[in-house]
């Protein structure tokens, strides 16, 4: 079972002073080229999530359309603006998937955690979301959690399955399973450096939206990078 080894302690920080750790962040970052994605990269490591207040101070520190900002955020699957569990769990939804139950296995899931698709339960131990295909699909239908590939899932085996992700007492939620992570590998799959923006700028001014650099790395808006069928 792969292990999110993120320990954040976010809840138990005052905003205020994860801002100021942001500040930090976008002055280091300010005088960049292609500063918007890594600085998104690394809010979404402190806060665990993207907030509309981070969102904004990121604006206004890389002196850039709030519009912009926001519309980087929502085409790429791996940042959320919502608070992910510690664990992330994809139910595949491509042809095989779904054909051999993959729906049901979702209707199961969002039955058994008591939250819908891109929502996180109330323990904040698991968010749920879809993916297209795990590359999986002669074993579908397929369930990710975190880096782990679950095959021929049935909804009767959902429960012992979620068992071997019960949630520590001791450990706080913080980031999603693969949170960061994901992010880190869509992003090398693209040829892109930690720390580094795929997007060389464009006349528009900033990094606009990339692409074609995601598009090369299989990366599709609204998917996980998950693979294809």
């Amino acid at each position: 079972m792969s292990v999110n080894p993120a320990t954040c302690t976010c809840d138990a920080v005052p905003e205020e002073e994860l801002l100021a750790r942001l500040d930090e962040v976008i002055a280091d970052y300010r005088e960049k080229p292609g500063a918007l994605i890594p600085v998104l990269q690394i809010a979404q490591g402190i806060f665990g999530y993207l907030p509309e207040v981070a969102l904004k101070r990121i604006a206004v520190g890389l002196d850039k359309p709030f519009s912009e900002v926001a519309g980087v955020v929502g085409f790429y699957s791996f940042f959320s603006t919502q608070p992910r569990g510690r664990h992330l769990i994809r139910v595949c939804l491509g042809t095989a998937c779904y054909v051999r139950g993959g729906k049901q296995v979702l209707d199961a899931l969002k039955q058994k955690l008591k939250c819908d698709v891109g929502d996180t339960t109330a323990d904040r131990n698991f968010t749920l979301e879809v993916a297209r295909c795990f590359g999986a699909c002669g074993l579908a239908p397929a369930v990710m959690i975190d880096d782990d590939v679950h095959q021929r899932v049935k909804p009767a085996r959902l429960q012992a399955i979620l068992d071997q992700y019960a949630a520590p007492a001791d450990v706080p939620p913080g980031h999603a399973g693969g949170g960061d992570g994901i992010a880190q590998q869509s992003l090398a799959g693209a040829g892109v450096a930690p720390g580094h923006s795929p997007l060389p700028g464009h006349a528009g001014g900033g990094d606009g939206i990339a692409q074609q650099s995601l598009a090369g790395a299989g990366v599709a808006p609204g998917h996980s990078n998950v693979g294809g069928e």
